[in-house]
């Protein structure tokens, strides 16, 4: 048996190339990561993922930046995180992206342009997250109250956004690891904003969104409130409008 010594420079540098592979797919699943993060996910030693991680910077995959907090800083610098950036998304799933910009932009030209033209690609977002939205929706109301994000979690994930729920002071944050418009949606922010209104619909509550792929983020953030502070079935569709209208809007 061959001691990892003896092994050929080509066997050596496949297995290199996979283990990369698996610390940028760990980085799309789960968001902006750390490297202790990712050395305990992928079972490996925090040196080896350093290094991992300064080839993928040095390839453009990915890049480091301060983890973003949500509410009270703690004492202590930021932790650094590695995130994906455009090119390192552009090697996940992403082909349709160009054909997607394309033809949102054939329909804002043949509505006129300006407001009607922005007006038709908000019609068409909200038309195609409807038909994606009825088995978000059976997912969630077959689940109990309290675990009715994660469940629309893993209804996103099966459509491609490595999706996660996860807890956050009075209330959840739906993640979304994975974008598979991403460029489009930088461009049209419709398409943010017709996602976030189906949650909140779906969720029957206001939800926020808090930060955006398509805006620079490592992963779509949406806060959902807690049962107690949630809306019941009488609350107005104007609240819920006036909540979805910041979706895919960055408000830091």
């Amino acid at each position: 048996m061959k001691n990892v010594g003896e092994a050929p420079q080509e066997e050596l540098a496949t297995g290199e190339r996979s283990t990369r592979n698996r610390v940028a797919r760990s980085i799309l699943d789960h968001g902006p990561s750390t490297v202790a993060d990712l050395a305990k996910r992928l079972g490996l030693t925090q040196a080896a993922v350093r290094r991992h991680l300064d080839a993928l910077v040095h390839d453009d995959v990915v890049a480091a930046r301060e983890q973003r907090v949500y509410g009270a800083r703690t004492r202590g610098r930021p932790a650094k995180v590695f995130a994906l950036t455009d090119c390192g998304r552009d090697a996940f799933e992403q082909s349709y992206d160009k054909l997607a910009v394309d033809a949102l932009s054939w329909i804002e030209r043949t509505a006129g342009g300006g407001p009607a033209g922005e007006a038709a690609v908000a019609a068409f977002a909200r038309a195609r997250l409807e038909a994606q939205a009825e088995a978000y929706r059976k997912a969630v109301e077959a689940a109990d109250p309290e675990e009715r994000t994660e469940a629309l979690a893993k209804a996103l994930t099966t459509d491609g956004y490595a999706a996660t729920a996860r807890n956050a002071p009075v209330g959840e944050q739906l993640c979304q690891h994975h974008c598979p418009v991403a460029h489009a949606a930088e461009r049209y922010p419709q398409l943010c904003e017709a996602e976030t209104e189906i949650f909140s619909r779906i969720l029957g509550t206001h939800v926020q969104r808090l930060a955006t792929i398509a805006h620079g983020d490592g992963v779509c953030t949406t806060f959902i409130p807690k049962a107690a502070h949630q809306a019941d079935d009488k609350t107005s569709k104007t609240d819920t409008s006036a909540s979805a209208s910041k979706a895919g809007r960055n408000p830091a």
